[in-house]
């Protein structure tokens, strides 16, 4: 027992084993053989390394977004002239990555809070003082009922901020239809932690003397950062008239895709324009609901002791500015990686032909024979004969 035991660890350790090939002669066995083989390399070189960059370890940017409105637009309205600059039209105003631009807006001037009579809009009828409920306050009202019906408008009476905003009527053409002539400058910087890698999208063919006079476009200024806000919402696929009247959501992406195995002048931003949502049909030709973007906000005054407020609700584009960064550098881990799972795809070539040699092809059975070699071996106690199969790999085709 002892010495069986010493024998099997010495052939384990001092022993070597080696599979027996065999030579297959078979012309279109070959044939498929090569031809995955060539498929296999031209997806390791072609997808995995050329097109994936699976040599290279990759890491995602962190950013930040400055903006900046400029333009003027005038406007003549029952005999009201007025100015409008970045301070007017501009929500919020700090140059955050997500703003409003506003392009068309209702003003209700001199409300104070009181009582009057609801919206003749069709939503708040009454036809007595039974169908208003005193201290309610209806989904689509403007304020708390008092329990009155008021008999001219139909509507009841609430306590509110007062006369009541009217918007059933959005002005058209748009108020600040020039806001499509107004500017956009975008500063952008990111950072490639893992390799320590800083760049801003201001590179270095951007100065200030190109600032000054650049107007981005995507073949002859792509890396200009100042864009026409018209240009924006006609390059994400909207109408910058229709989108003007409702108002509307952009989508801004800043794409950086950097192989810092080359310059890192070549790490550049790209530029693209996405409607988020705006003005449309549905398939049927028919209006989609809740189109556009607006919201409301007010300024507040005192007059003869009383607080009173010009309420506007603001129609605007509204502009999203997305950053998405990726850079990949050479690294041996996933370069080794990458050869590893690629050597081990090219057995799919063994198996294929393997499974034609003994299952397709007429000499099937010869090909067995070749394949399988059986050993008759006589154990000592018994003497009884028992026949052992060894299944021997092949070289499927040479």
């Amino acid at each position: 027992m002892k010495s069986q035991i010493k024998t099997t660890f010495s052939n384990f350790f001092f022993e070597y084993e080696t599979p027996r090939q065999v030579l297959v002669k078979n012309k279109r066995v070959a044939v498929v053989c090569r031809i995955i083989q060539m498929g296999v390399l031209a997806y390791i070189i072609g997808w995995v390394f050329m097109y994936e960059k699976g040599y290279q370890v990759v890491d995602t940017a962190i950013g930040s977004i400055f903006t900046k409105m400029k333009g003027v637009s005038f406007t003549n309205i029952s005999k009201k002239e007025r100015i409008w600059d970045v301070a007017d039209y501009v929500f919020p105003e700090q140059g955050d990555s997500s703003f409003v631009v506003m392009t068309n807006y209702i003003v209700t001037v001199g409300q104070k809070q009181g009582k009057c009579a609801e919206l003749p809009d069709g939503k708040n009828k009454c036809n007595s003082d039974a169908d208003c409920d005193e201290g309610k306050y209806k989904r689509m009202g403007n304020g708390h009922m008092t329990g009155r019906c008021m008999n001219e408008t139909s509507t009841c009476e609430i306590y509110s901020w007062c006369p009541v905003e009217d918007d059933r009527k959005i002005p058209d053409p748009p108020v600040l239809l020039t806001a499509e002539n107004y500017t956009l400058f975008i500063k952008n910087s990111i950072t490639f932690r893992q390799f320590n890698v800083v760049r801003s999208n201001l590179v270095e063919s951007v100065n200030q003397s190109y600032i000054n006079t650049c107007l981005y476009h995507p073949k002859t200024d792509p890396l200009c950062p100042i864009f026409r806000l018209g240009d924006i919402v006609e390059r994400s696929g909207l109408n910058f008239s229709e989108i003007a009247r409702v108002g509307g959501a952009i989508g801004v992406l800043i794409d950086w895709d950097c192989n810092l195995d080359l310059s890192i002048r070549h790490c550049k931003p790209k530029y693209e324009f996405y409607g988020l949502y705006g003005t449309g049909k549905n398939g049927d030709k028919e209006e989609k609901p809740s189109l556009g973007y607006n919201f409301r906000y007010a300024k507040y005054y005192v007059e003869d002791a009383v607080e009173k407020r010009t309420l506007m609700k603001v129609f605007g584009v509204r502009i999203d500015i997305i950053v998405h960064g990726r850079a990949g550098k050479f690294d041996i881990i996933p370069t080794l990686t990458a050869i590893g799972s690629g050597v081990g795809i090219f057995g799919v070539a063994t198996v294929v032909c393997d499974m034609l040699l003994l299952y397709l092809v007429p000499k099937r059975d010869f090909y067995k024979n070749m394949k399988f070699k059986h050993t008759q071996i006589l154990e000592e106690k018994g003497k009884r004969g028992h026949i052992l199969t060894s299944r021997t790999p092949t070289l499927a085709a040479f």
